[in-house]
């Protein structure tokens, strides 16, 4: 049986939205499920392995009983896409602290380089069933 695949992200950086809208066009098979961090689910799951519930600085995939952060999480979601999306998940040859050093960068400035909302974006109806709250 295939374990479900959720992705959490922060629901108000406009760059972790434009990711789960590209992620959304690109997932035929529906793989993926989402949450926002910010959300009851990912306050919970944040909380239920000591992470910061307030400072967010990394996606996570969660699959099945096992989580990914950074550019690991990235490059699983990328493998599951279909092409040409799927060609970032080559990106894993390269070394994991390379690969993180520019992650944490871009997240460490994502809302400076890519702005935020106010609150968090809102599916439309026929996604809705693909998000948690």
């Amino acid at each position: 049986m295939k374990s479900e695949k959720i992705i959490l992200f922060d629901g108000i950086c406009n760059l972790c939205n434009q990711s789960v809208q590209f992620v959304l066009e690109h997932d035929k098979n529906k793989h993926f499920r989402f949450a926002s961090l910010q959300s009851e689910f990912g306050q919970m799951f944040l909380r239920k392995h000591g992470l910061d519930t307030k400072n967010f600085d990394s996606i996570v995939l969660l699959d099945g009983d096992t989580f990914f952060t950074k550019s690991d999480a990235v490059l699983r979601i990328a493998k599951e896409l279909h092409h040409p999306a799927r060609l970032l998940s080559y990106c894993a040859i390269l070394p994991k602290n390379s690969r993180d050093f520019f992650y944490s960068f871009i997240a460490k400035n994502r809302y400076r380089l890519f702005g935020k909302k106010e609150s968090c974006w809102l599916p439309t109806p026929e996604l809705k069933s693909r998000f948690l709250d």
